[in-house]
């Protein structure tokens, strides 16, 4: 039987003392006797809310292409509804997004089951920037991703897609990198004309003082 010596990294599970635990309830994870780490839990409710009363969030920076809508029908299509929306409760009650964007919008009118973050907006932003890349990280078993498809065969083209081409990214083998040729910094101007003969007087002028310029049309 292995015992545990002062030092040691294994790792233990310690819950907070009672008088502790409230709104910022977490667990103490004991990797030693010298190194404590408090990690808290900022889940303070789940509630069931209309998809469209959700506000997006204005700094979330990703972008929802028609295939990865096609492929969120498919799996609400085969399984349903199996994962919570992430947001974050605002002063007057109202909640706002971090993660959940596509499906707030796949049906305004859909009650959705929220998981609500006791954060302030800078943490919020800190998660906007950190989930998706987080998983990114993890890396995948080939062998093993494909022995899943082939016990799980999907029942609709669109998951079938999904699942094909991420199985297809996870097989390509990166190319070697080019030689990219050094693009210089270019520190540029932008001046909006009135119309055409005023956007024609400034190209002229530019250039008989040697600047290197060209026209635009928008």
């Amino acid at each position: 039987m292995r015992s545990e010596r002062a030092g040691s990294p294994l790792t233990k599970h310690t819950p907070l003392p009672s008088g502790e635990r409230g709104r910022g309830e977490g667990i103490v994870l004991t990797t030693n006797q010298d190194s404590l780490m408090t990690t808290r839990n900022r889940i303070k409710a789940h509630r069931k809310v209309r998809a469209g009363d959700l506000i997006p969030h204005e700094w979330n920076f990703r972008l929802h292409p028609d295939a990865q809508k096609t492929a969120l029908a498919g799996i609400y299509a085969e399984v349903g509804f199996a994962r919570s929306l992430l947001a974050y409760e605002l002063p007057d009650g109202k909640l706002k997004l971090i993660d959940g964007h596509l499906r707030r919008d796949f049906d305004p009118n859909m009650e959705v089951d929220v998981e609500i973050l006791d954060v302030n907006e800078e943490e919020a932003r800190t998660l906007l920037l950190t989930i998706d890349p987080l998983a990114q990280l993890a890396q995948q078993q080939e062998q093993l991703h494909q022995r899943l498809m082939e016990l799980t065969p999907a029942k609709s083209p669109e998951l079938d897609d999904l699942w094909q081409g991420a199985l297809d990214a996870l097989l390509e083998k990166p190319l070697p990198p080019a030689n990219v040729p050094t693009i210089p910094e270019q520190y540029m101007v932008l001046i909006t004309c009135r119309d055409e003969h005023h956007q024609i007087d400034l190209l002229t002028r530019f250039k008989q003082e040697g600047l290197d310029c060209k026209a635009l049309l928008s």
